[in-house]
């Protein structure tokens, strides 16, 4: 089976419908177990004009959001790659994060799609954790600014007061690891590119994979001169970066605000507290669950907002709401994109 024939089966339309109908039963049970306890009470919401302007807001971020990737995509292979290259490689990616589990995410796919748009593989793969890195490095510094505004004990509802001390001690475990993580990501692309490489060899030593010993020397040979390229940009170049990476997570983040705000009255501090629980629902939806996090997702806003929106049914129907503006798009978009982009990108191979 070639390179084509397992993304084919990754992102296949069978798996596509799995996931749909996997979303629509854990959605669907979740919204039954809240209205089951209490129905939908339509006096904690107002519908204004402004309600509209706000889930407006909220698809726009979602634009800006995958804008930012675009550009930073553009950066990291020096705009080879035109906009609409850039705009189908951001869409497969994001497209197969929603047909894969957390922790799997698009990664192994994107080196894929990007050698599929001639980008060799070691610089595939160094793009692909030089965009993880900045993603994680953009979350270890959101921590200790986010302090700056709000309480430790603000990151939780108050009904999960009882469980704030041992979910915080498990918190800053997952804080730690993912920082580990990133120096790990730091090491092997600036100070040891080696490392990758002499892995992928060790790996295609193995008595079934041994024919294919040459294309892990040329995975080798490829990030390390990846890592000589990188290592060579400017601090203009890393700052550009940063700067795209903020712009692309603050506007993921603010999607919910913006869901929020269409329906209820929240304040400037509760914005930001909002922001804050934000943080802690992201390091829980990349630990390795169904795909795109469904189910996981809805929870954790039902729950993580609970205080915010008294009502669990109307949470959950909020919940579906910002999944709506969020997720179900890159399924749509991804499922059309993918015969054409794969049959293309084949014959000009």
């Amino acid at each position: 089976m070639d390179q084509k024939q397992e993304v084919s089966g990754l992102l296949s339309y069978r798996r596509i419908l799995i996931v749909l109908i996997l979303c629509i039963a854990i959605s669907g049970f979740l919204f039954y177990r809240e209205y089951s306890k209490s129905e939908i009470d339509w006096s904690l919401i107002s519908f204004t004009p402004l309600s509209v302007l706000f889930i407006f807001l909220a698809c726009v971020m979602m634009l800006f959001r995958d804008l930012a990737y675009m550009f930073r995509i553009r950066i990291l292979t020096d705009k080879l790659l035109g906009w609409k290259q850039s705009f189908n490689v951001i869409m497969l990616w994001e497209f197969a994060s929603a047909v894969t589990p957390g922790v799997v995410g698009g990664a192994a796919v994107a080196m894929f799609i990007l050698e599929r748009e001639k980008i060799p593989l070691g610089k595939s793969t160094a793009l692909v954790i030089i965009t993880t890195m900045l993603d994680n490095f953009f979350y270890i510094l959101a921590i200790p600014v986010l302090f700056l505004f709000i309480s430790v004990e603000a990151l939780f509802p108050a009904d999960l007061a009882s469980f704030r001390e041992g979910s915080m001690v498990i918190f800053w475990i997952g804080y730690s690891a993912l920082a580990a993580v990133n120096l790990l990501l730091i090491t092997s692309v600036f100070i040891y590119p080696k490392l990758f490489g002499n892995l992928a060899k060790f790996i295609y030593r193995l008595p079934f994979l041994k024919k294919r010993m040459h294309k892990a020397e040329k995975f080798a040979a490829d990030i390390e001169i990846a890592s000589i390229e990188l290592k060579g940009k400017s601090i203009g170049f890393w700052l550009k970066l940063m700067g795209v990476t903020i712009w692309s997570w603050t506007s993921r983040y603010l999607v919910i605000n913006f869901v929020l705000l269409a329906f209820i009255d929240i304040g400037l501090f509760e914005n930001a507290i909002i922001l804050g629980r934000q943080l802690v629902m992201w390091l829980v939806m990349i630990l390795p669950s169904t795909p795109g996090g469904t189910g996981i997702a809805e929870y954790l806003f039902s729950t993580m907002l609970s205080d915010f929106i008294k009502n669990g049914a109307l949470a959950m129907s909020l919940a579906f709401l910002w999944r709506l503006i969020s997720y179900y798009p890159y399924l749509l978009i991804g499922s059309i994109l993918l015969p054409g982009w794969l049959n293309k990108s084949k014959a000009s191979s």
